[in-house]
């Protein structure tokens, strides 16, 4: 039974996936924290400033809160534009390897 079982997690990559979902969760964390500490207050204080709020979560029109929508976008795109990179990296790898 235990011989079955490591064999389902091997044949189905289940350990790999499961460290893939801890790293991007940690990557998510990170990316995050650097919109929210770095990004906003450095690139964006001036337009922040002149909208009258310290955070770009702050932000709403008539109870909309716009600012979270585009807080998530800012974050949504770098994580995207890191994975990107990376699977560029890595199906660049693959095909060096079946040559």
């Amino acid at each position: 039974m235990v011989r079955e079982f490591v064999g389902f997690l091997k044949q189905y990559g289940v350990v790999g996936l499961a460290i893939a979902v801890i790293i991007g969760g940690k990557l998510n964390l990170l990316v995050t924290s650097l919109v929210n500490d770095l990004i906003t207050p450095v690139i964006l204080q001036p337009a922040l400033k002149a909208a009258g709020v310290a955070s770009i979560y702050e932000l709403s029109y008539n109870g909309i809160m716009y600012g979270k929508v585009l807080g998530a976008g800012i974050d949504f795109i770098i994580v995207a534009w890191i994975v990107f990179i990376f699977a560029k990296k890595v199906m660049k790898e693959e095909v060096v390897a079946k040559r």
